[in-house]
């Protein structure tokens, strides 16, 4: 009877503990955001206070002391297009190989998915140099330049002359940079899917992309914006191999207005000249380009949540009805 009474508070006090210990953990990660925030709005201070909305819609960037200007939004405008064009191209390769693998033999899918996570351990600057020196030379030969002569004079996109060190070469070497993470989600997420409802796609007498349209995409719809979104956020805050690609503009020559044009994106832009940062208010312009870079962070994920929250309400609807 002592045992039987003693088991209760036992379990209450392992409970307790669990608690605090997941509280502790949550809180972590909101101190954690608050902290970074906090302290790059006070270092970025100066910036905010000289250029106030100009820094984030001005396009001029002066370094020199004395005549100091600084503008961020061909930098935010260089973040977003390349980490867009390497959502278009990485997002549907990796869907595809994620289709394969998870429809594949174990002996085909399994070496295929393993080599394929394996491209995620490679670091970045692994991909910058062989963009650097192998990459560019064939995609400039045979990709760039054909494209700028057929469509150079009459489509803006691909105006100016192809070099190799531009938004196109970055955003496709960013492509394969994320194209690991977003099909080994993408695929665990196919492998979820019941057996059943493959089974009964196949009995209907579905082809397999008819099985795929009608048993797999509509279960796993919210896993694969889940991992694509996880690709969106390695692709927005890539430094080195965009730094190394992407010819490093500064000032309204970086907006990006063609696919063959140097730019450059927060992240390189930081990378590039924090450490030759000689003036207390370029230091502070780069944490505020910090700060835009976490806000395009934050941003992604809060709508990403959104999308996943009303994609389930609406599956939610159609399952209750």
């Amino acid at each position: 009877m002592d045992e039987l009474l003693v088991k209760p508070s036992s379990h209450l006090n392992s409970d307790k503990i669990f608690k605090i210990g997941v509280t502790i953990a949550g809180t972590f990660v909101l101190v954690i955001i608050a902290l970074m925030a906090f302290q790059l709005f006070t270092e970025s201070y100066p910036i905010w206070e000289k250029e106030g909305i100009s820094f984030v819609i001005g396009s001029d960037w002066n370094s020199v002391e004395g005549r100091e200007s600084f503008g961020a939004l061909p930098y935010v405008m260089g973040t977003l297009v390349t980490a867009g064009l390497a959502m278009i191209i990485g997002v549907p390769i990796s869907i595809g190989i994620a289709m394969f693998v998870s429809d594949a033999p174990p002996k085909i899918g399994g070496p295929l998915g393993f080599l394929v996570e394996l491209l995620a351990a490679v670091p970045s600057v692994i991909y910058g140099l062989w963009g650097l020196y192998v990459f560019r030379e064939y995609f400039r030969d045979f990709i760039e330049k054909p494209l700028h002569s057929v469509f150079g004079d009459s489509i803006w996109l691909f105006s100016g002359t192809p070099f190799g060190l531009d938004i196109f070469t970055a955003s496709v070497v960013l492509a394969i940079m994320i194209i690991p993470t977003v099909s080994a989600v993408s695929r665990e997420v196919m492998k979820a899917v019941p057996q059943q409802q493959k089974e009964a796609a196949y009995m209907l007498g579905a082809t397999k992309w008819e099985m795929f349209k009608l048993a797999i995409f509509p279960y796993s719809k919210t896993g694969l914006i889940g991992a694509s979104i996880l690709g969106l956020g390695r692709a927005v805050g890539e430094t080195m191999a965009v730094t190394m690609l992407i010819g490093n503009a500064f000032g309204p020559s970086a907006m990006p207005s063609s696919l063959f044009k140097p730019s450059q994106t927060l992240s390189s832009v930081i990378a590039n000249q924090f450490n030759d940062a000689s003036s207390d208010l370029h230091i502070a312009a780069l944490m505020g380009a910090a700060i835009l870079l976490l806000l395009i962070a934050i941003s992604i994920n809060i709508v990403a949540h959104i999308l996943v929250t009303r994609m389930l309400k609406v599956r939610e609807g159609v399952i209750n009805n």
